[in-house]
């Protein structure tokens, strides 16, 4: 069976970050050969201490310069030794850990896929109606991409074996925002990236609560359109919600 490296870039996420690390028992881990690896990027509230024991390995970024996710990923995979890297942001938690688990090490046995797209919902408790709606359009628009066009992966949840990961040189770190599409469609010019349904991913729904549906896809859709056309990102900076 393929070892698993789970990679969770953090900042200032003492909200959140013990409902994301809970959720990956001892026993998950050792019945799926996983390690938790949190990548902080200088945290500055109380997320450090809320770790208490439940990551593997933890990366704590010590340099001058603000770090992006980017960065945070990448030096979470530097010290990762899994076959199959799961990278989470640290608002998401998966839709039965165990099963998700089992079809992703499935797929996995495949040598012609290289990565794998998630479903992506908002926490159940707290879904409205929007919520289903926006989803509903937007996790087809990435299955469409992914069957039709190109690599597409949202970054609440990239599944990625790790000899593509080094082959495509990992996350742009130059990208302040739409760093996740850039890395995808990198891989599909190596093989087959898949659209899984069944697998599904929730996510909080602060930035949609605070920003509103349509600015948050109109952000998503400018720095797209950006990497695409000119290989860097529109946006300077992307903004952390807390």
């Amino acid at each position: 069976m393929a070892s698993v490296s789970i990679i969770i870039p953090t900042y200032n996420e003492e909200k959140l970050i013990e409902r994301t690390l809970n959720q990956f028992s001892d026993s998950f881990k050792k019945k799926f050969d996983a390690e938790v690896i949190v990548s902080d990027g200088g945290s500055r509230d109380g997320t450090l201490s809320r770790i208490n024991g439940a990551a593997d390995k933890i990366v704590e970024h010590d340099k001058s310069y603000k770090q992006n996710i980017s960065d945070g990923r990448n030096k979470g995979f530097e010290v990762s030794t899994g076959d199959v890297l799961i990278f989470l942001n640290a608002d998401t938690s998966l839709h039965d850990k165990e099963a998700f688990m089992e079809k992703v090490l499935e797929i996995m046995k495949n040598d012609d896929c290289l990565a794998v797209a998630c479903r992506v919902k908002v926490f159940p408790e707290e879904e409205k109606l929007s919520d289903r709606l926006f989803h509903f359009f937007y996790n087809n628009y990435v299955r469409f991409l992914n069957f039709a066009v190109m690599g597409m992966g949202r970054g609440e949840c990239h599944i990625i074996r790790r000899d593509a990961f080094e082959k495509a040189k990992g996350y742009n770190t130059d990208f302040s925002a739409g760093e996740d599409f850039d890395l995808y469609k990198r891989i599909n010019k190596f093989g087959k990236i898949l659209y899984r349904g069944d697998l599904v991913v929730y996510e909080s729904p602060r930035r949609y609560r605070k920003y509103g549906y349509a600015r948050v896809f109109y952000d998503w859709a400018k720095n797209s359109i950006w990497i695409t056309l000119f290989k860097k990102s529109l946006s300077k900076e992307w903004e952390a919600v807390r």
